[in-house]
């Protein structure tokens, strides 16, 4: 039996890298909740302080191109500890902020720093067997899905209660615990690749030239990622004005309407090990649509406002998990450098539509994101429906 086929991992050290991927991730997403406290205490508009939303996502998508594919070529479990070493730093950096120039700085550097759950991913997925890694996928991704959602929960509470520069200390203290933990707990990996960090990276030109499965999944999840990111920036400034006027606590409750869809994570991921999981996409991507629709005709009901965050919360998960476990079976024994080309597309797509969703949100407030998030949608199902032809014809060759 290969090493591809045997199952590495216990059922325990699935459920400690869930809860590592939820928590680290967390640090690029505590940010949101706390634009109008950091605007108040820096004396700008909330729209500039929202900057820093798109400037922790530009980090993120740095650090999955220049620090991620590194995990096929370095022992993964030491990336690992030194990758959240340099975000506990980053976190610090930022509650010290004295001004917005600092805090921005410092914002890239948590999104480059807190790639960890990209190295995680490929690392339960090396040493899941392939009969189960959909559904190992899965469980991970629900942590990361969770820690996404409730970080914004979290951060409104602490925001309200100890100010945006405490969210930023409690941030770096978990991640400090989350070093001693991995440290002692995860298992070790061996990497493959053998060449220097120049031929690793052009490589990574090779795969997207030659897997165009690779190209579609991208495409698709960068859309989809970027209407993730345009509605979770612009929620905040939606419900912090009238007729709602939310603080930042209450604001952050509505993590918990998403985090009640990640748990389908698993779900999705195990269906993806059964049957085509292109089809999976197809519905998240009209689920997309859907929950912008929603958001658009009752744009002052809570109730609307709930479900259409989980009806957009669990399009995301059959979008990126069913996505993700296609790109993961392309090439084994390149899953970082592929997570790499696969993440950083993707989080491109999160920062554009942070940007997008703020641009949009001064010409044309809650009704133009919901339209231009509509919009979106509709781009990845005719890149969807355009490659539907020629991945069927690749399943039957």
């Amino acid at each position: 039996m290969q090493p591809e086929e045997r199952d590495l991992l216990s059922k325990g050290q699935i459920v400690l890298m869930a809860v590592c991927t939820g928590l680290i991730v967390a640090n690029i997403y505590y940010c949101q909740p706390l634009i109008v406290l950091i605007s108040k205490d820096f004396g700008i508009p909330e729209s500039r302080a929202g900057v820093i939303t798109f400037l922790t996502q530009v980090g993120y998508a740095t650090g999955l191109l220049f620090f991620v594919p590194l995990g096929d070529k370095v022992e993964k479990k030491s990336q690992i500890c030194w990758m959240t070493g340099f975000a506990v730093l980053s976190l610090m950096a930022a509650a010290l902020s004295p001004n917005l120039f600092s805090l921005e700085i410092a914002s890239v550097l948590i999104g480059a720093s807190s790639v960890v759950p990209q190295l995680i991913l490929p690392l339960s997925a090396q040493l899941a067997s392939p009969a189960r890694t959909g559904k190992v996928i899965g469980t991970i991704m629900s942590g990361l899905l969770v820690g996404i959602l409730l970080s914004r929960t979290l951060s409104g509470f602490v925001g309200a209660w100890l100010g945006w520069r405490g969210m930023y200390w409690l941030a770096a203290g978990i991640s400090f615990s989350l070093l001693l933990i991995m440290k002692a707990r995860f298992p070790v990996s061996r990497p493959a690749f053998r060449g220097s960090y120049g031929s690793l990276m052009r490589s990574l030109l090779t795969l997207v030239r030659e897997q165009p499965l690779l190209r579609e999944a991208a495409a698709i999840n960068a859309l989809a990622f970027a209407s993730f990111g345009m509605f979770w920036t612009t929620m905040v400034l939606h419900l912090s004005g009238p007729p709602f006027r939310f603080h930042s606590d209450l604001i952050g409750l509505f993590g918990l309407a998403a985090a009640a869809g990640a748990l389908a994570a698993p779900l999705v991921g195990g269906s993806a090990d059964k049957r085509n999981p292109r089809v999976a996409i197809g519905y998240g991507i009209v689920m997309l649509f859907l929950s912008y629709g929603l958001f658009y005709m009752q744009a002052y009901s809570i109730y609307a406002m709930i479900a259409g965050i989980v009806l957009l919360d669990l399009a995301m998960q059959c979008i990126h998990v069913s996505n993700q476990s296609r790109v993961y079976a392309l090439v084994p024994e390149a899953r970082n450098r592929l997570n790499t080309v696969y993440m950083t597309v993707s989080f491109i797509g999160t920062s554009f539509g942070s940007a997008i969703g703020l641009l949009v949100w001064d010409r044309g407030l809650w009704k133009g994101v919901c339209v231009a998030g509509m919009g979106l949608a509709i781009v990845a199902f005719a890149i969807y429906t355009a490659t539907y032809k020629r991945s069927r014809a690749t399943v039957v060759s």
